[in-house]
């Protein structure tokens, strides 16, 4: 990529993200698109702009984010949310702080040496070559200036870190001592229940286990079942109620003054509507909605007696007990009796309750096997992607495109965006799969699948795109090099790092600009929600499916952001030139996301900061990978200081060490001094227990003796 290119790129990406905020200050001040760009606030009961449209300019809501408290986020969007801004916030201060000294050093050492252009670039990007390390002769005195700066970026990210996880830890402990009362406060989860002794049902071992321990506190237990089927059918009940719901809503909307009695619609009772006898809608949805009851009643009976499992959630008066318990070894063998502090109800995964100690320990081994199969197998074709996307490899391989790519407009945008294009489609397709390994680990909550997820997906992204396009781009250029001098791989690929920091420069000015642009604006959302509701919804609910905006999505998001975090760590002393890229894609992003999650995303669940832990390991990986690269880099500049270098990786490990053992237990069990704060109103104790049970199994009939009478035999 050549200088023009380079700058093509970055022209052309805010010129894109101008005209994205511009659409955005245009549609967002229409009051048909509200339930788009302020859903958060809408389902609160809010006004969706505060103090009216004719008050307002395009810019108020930079105004409104920047001014914003984080009381107002946790209020808004919850604890998880804040700590995300804890993360953004914290890698912008390191950013800054590093690049006060970073830029104004390193930039005229490196461009005011005459050591000439070390990368195998060939001077395709000069220019900006001589603004970092590679413009730096081998041995110079001027290593020194970098080296210095090795250790200033990590001691930034030592204090800045350990606020962060100081400050992250206070806000778990506010929210969980709330006076407010949780369901999750008050519960437990056991699996690993031992065999039902002979003349004892399931309930009867599980009440009186825990009687025994907790005899003052004890209150209930609900023994976890096997629900798939109840499920199906209540999914399909659901989906009868929708239609019935529909129909009556077309027939209302045919009702005229011509024709006052309207039009009954009908439909075919065939596959998909296509084929079958013709009936009444409304009449048939009824009838079908009659014999579901039915059936999810009988199911439900059949379910709650003959489909027990050996996991049950355990329900104490107070929840220092439940703290308490959650935190106890409950039996001598570490397969029987496994207990956990409950998560909200909404997190639970039931299927995975069932699942045994030793199976779980066995689940875990063959899906880290398969995922490290997965990254090796990736690498490959994300290193073709790297090293077959430049349009000089591409014309050695297709020479009929010659004619497109003398065109040089064409030429630049290509060189521009195709590296990098290629490789964000490339790495859309992996979460999802991700997150079903996680879910077959046995992992028993959504929260905790979702931070499993987003470990996999940070190694893919750091393995794959920062070591495979690294390795890529180079190994493809010098393969004949290397064939000839196999001793010159190590040197090659150190001296390759500060001519691949180009293509990370406009891989992080693409996110950032481009991405933002398209997350402030929404236009995908936007487009998707006005076709649905002109062509295929009928009824409120169905006009609310559509607009509904789901969550921040922590499972993609942060890994992302991680990437650039190590993008950023690892070229910030080989090419300063990349940290205020670095340091615009998180303070832009901490603002554009403010505004989102104040008035757009609506969380899906709340683990009270729980994913801090994880953000914060990951980010010391990112640390000690760039601090290791900067030894190696500093070996091949045949730097003889070099070896003074090797602390900081040990100080690294030594720091996340002290953090895991100062930080890390309070967020792994509840404490009980959180626990003993006190509550505002005295629990309801059936309410907190309802709360756990699955919609399946919630009957509509409530007095029906026969339900109960299912019910208490669990």
């Amino acid at each position: 990529m050549d200088f023009s290119s380079f700058l093509t790129s970055l022209a052309t990406s805010f010129i894109i993200f101008v005209v994205l905020m511009i659409l955005f200050a245009l549609l967002a001040s229409r009051p048909g698109n509200n339930v788009i760009y302020y859903p958060n606030r809408i389902l609160k009961g809010l006004e969706p702009l505060e103090g009216g449209v004719k008050s307002r300019n395009p810019f108020t809501w930079i105004k409104e984010a920047l001014t914003s408290s984080e009381k107002e986020v946790v209020a808004m969007s919850g604890v998880d949310t804040a700590v995300y801004f804890v993360f953004l916030g914290t890698v912008l201060g390191i950013l800054v702080f590093s690049g006060m000294i970073l830029l104004p050093v390193l930039l005229p050492v490196a461009v005011t040496d005459d050591g000439g252009n070390q990368t195998t670039s060939k001077g395709t990007f000069s220019e900006l070559d001589k603004l970092s390390m590679a413009n730096i002769r081998q041995k110079s005195n001027r290593l020194w200036a970098f080296f210095i700066c090795c250790y200033w970026v990590s001691i930034v990210s030592f204090i800045l870190l350990w606020r962060a996880y100081k400050h992250v830890a206070w806000l778990r402990g506010e929210a969980l001592k709330a006076p407010d009362v949780k369901p999750e406060q008050f519960a437990v989860v056991v699996r690993d229940i031992p065999a039902v002794p002979e003349g004892q049902t399931r309930k009867e071992q599980v009440d009186s286990y825990f009687k025994t321990i907790y005899p003052d506190t004890f209150y209930r237990s609900m023994i976890a079942t096997d629900h798939k089927k109840a499920d199906k059918i209540w999914e399909e009940l659901e989906g009868y109620k929708k239609k019935l719901a529909r129909a009556e809503a077309v027939f209302e909307k045919s009702k005229t003054t011509a024709k006052p009695e309207g039009t009954r619609p009908t439909n075919r009772t065939g596959l998909l509507g296509l084929c079958g006898s013709k009936v009444d809608s409304i009449e048939y949805y009824n009838e079908k909605i009659n014999e579901t009851i039915t059936k999810l009643e009988a199911e439900q009976k059949v379910t709650l007696r003959d489909k027990q499992q050996n996991a049950a959630i355990i329900f104490f008066s107070n929840r220092v007990t439940a703290a308490s318990a959650a935190q106890s070894l409950h039996a001598q063998m570490v397969d029987h009796w496994s207990v956990f502090a409950a998560p909200e109800p909404r997190q639970l995964l039931w299927p995975n309750l069932k699942i045994k100690y030793f199976e779980r320990e066995v689940r875990q081994y063959v899906v880290y096997f398969v995922v490290t199969l997965t990254i090796l197998f990736y690498m490959i074709p994300i290193a073709f992607i790297s090293a077959f996307t430049t349009l000089q490899n591409l014309v050695k391989l297709l020479p009929f495109i010659k004619p497109i790519v003398r065109l040089r407009a064409l030429r630049t945008v290509l060189e521009a965006y195709l590296p990098q294009i290629a490789l964000i489609v490339f790495l859309a397709l992996l979460p999802k799969l991700l997150l079903i390994l996680s879910k077959m680990e046995g992992i028993p909550t959504e929260s905790h699948a979702i931070r499993a997820a987003s470990g996999k997906y940070f190694y893919f992204t750091v393995l794959n795109v920062f070591i495979g396009v690294t390795l890529g781009g180079t190994l493809f250029g010098t393969l004949k090099t290397i064939e000839n001098s196999p001793n010159k791989l190590v040197s090659l690929l150190a001296a390759s790092l500060p001519g691949n920091a180009t293509f990370f420069l406009t891989y992080v000015a693409l996110k950032f600009f481009v991405g933002y642009g398209l997350e402030l604006s929404r236009l995908v959302p936007l487009i998707l929600f006005h076709l649905k509701k002109k062509y295929l919804c009928k009824t409120d609910a169905e006009v609310k499916e559509a607009w509904a905006p789901g969550d921040l999505g922590y499972g993609t998001r942060v890994p992302g952001d991680m990437l650039i975090v190590t993008i950023v760590f690892c070229y910030s002393v080989i090419a300063p030139l990349i940290v205020p890229f670095g340091a615009l894609y998180f303070g832009l992003g901490w603002l554009i996301l403010r505004n989102q999650a104040l008035k757009v995303y609506v969380p899906s669940y709340e683990s009270n900061g729980r994913m801090w832990p994880h953000i914060h390991n990951r980010i010391l990986a990112s640390l000690i990978l760039y601090q290791v690269t900067m030894l190696g880099y500093f070996g091949v500049q045949k730097f003889y200081y070099a070896p003074f270098l090797i602390p900081l990786p040990l100080l690294s490990i030594l720091f996340g060490f002290v953090c895991a053992k100062k930080f890390y237990p309070a967020f792994e069990r509840p404490t009980l001094e959180v626990a003993a704060n006190g509550l505002k109103d005295a629990p309801n104790m059936d309410l907190i227990f309802r709360a756990f049970i699955p919609p399946s199994l919630s009957s509509e009939k409530i007095d029906d003796e026969n339900f109960e009478d299912a019910r208490s035999n669990v």
